[in-house]
C-alpha cells in the first residue's frame, strides 16, 4: 500500500510553506504590479516538484481558498487552476530530472493549460473582468469586436507564458539550494 504524502510533518511543513510562498509572493506582485507577472502559483509549482502531484494539487487548491478568505473572494473559483498546474507539474517532476529543460518545457505547458481552464471560469463567474492587470486589455480587446472568450483568453495566455516559465525557472533554482534531506523528498517523489 502506498504511504500517504502527507505522513511526516515536514512535509506538511513543506505544502505549508507553498502556500504561505503562493500569498506572499502573489500579494507582493500585485501590490507592486510587475506587467506580465504574477508567481501566485511558485508554492504550488514547488511542492509539486519536493512532493508530487497530490500535495501540490492540495497547495494549489488551499491557497486560493485561503487567499480568497483573507484579501478576494474572487480568488477561489481559480482553485481549480492552481489544483491543475499542481497535478501537471507534479506528474512531469515524477516522471523526468526537473531540471532548466524541463522547467521551460512545463512553464510553456502551463501557460497553455492555465488559461485555458481560468478563462470560462472568468466568462462564466465574472463576465471576463477579474480586476486584475489584464482587465484593460479584455475591455480593449471586447471593444474591438472581439467575442468574450477570445477577449479574456489573450491576456491571460499573454501573461501566463512569462509568469509560469519563469516561475518554473525560479523552482529549479531553488531545489538546486535545498538542504540535501529535503531533496531527498524529490527523489523519493521521483521514484514512488
Amino acid at each position: 500500500m502506498k504511504s500517504n504524502v502527507f505522513n511526516s510533518t515536514n512535509s506538511m511543513v513543506i505544502a505549508s510553506l507553498g502556500i504561505v510562498i503562493n500569498i506572499v509572493f502573489g500579494t507582493v506582485i500585485q501590490f507592486i504590479q510587475i506587467p506580465l507577472l504574477f508567481l501566485d502559483t511558485i508554492g504550488t509549482i514547488f511542492v509539486a516538484v519536493v512532493l508530487g502531484p497530490f500535495a501540490g494539487a492540495m497547495t494549489g487548491g488551499l491557497t486560493n481558498i485561503i487567499q480568497g478568505m483573507i484579501t478576494n473572494p474572487k480568488n477561489i473559483p481559480f482553485a481549480i487552476v492552481n489544483i491543475a498546474i499542481g497535478l501537471i507539474v507534479g506528474l512531469i517532476a515524477k516522471k523526468y530530472r526537473f531540471n532548466l529543460k524541463i522547467a521551460i518545457v512545463t512553464g510553456i505547458i502551463l501557460s497553455i493549460i492555465a488559461p485555458l481552464i481560468g478563462t470560462p471560469i472568468a466568462v462564466l463567474v465574472y463576465g471576463g473582468v477579474t480586476g486584475g492587470g489584464t482587465d484593460v486589455i479584455f475591455a480593449w480587446l471586447l471593444a474591438s469586436g472581439q467575442k468574450i472568450f477570445t477577449a479574456a483568453f489573450i491576456p491571460r495566455i499573454t501573461g501566463n507564458i512569462i509568469d509560469k516559465i519563469a516561475s518554473c525557472i525560479l523552482v529549479v533554482f531553488v531545489i538546486q539550494y535545498l538542504p540535501l534531506n529535503l531533496r531527498a523528498y524529490q527523489k523519493s517523489n521521483q521514484n514512488a
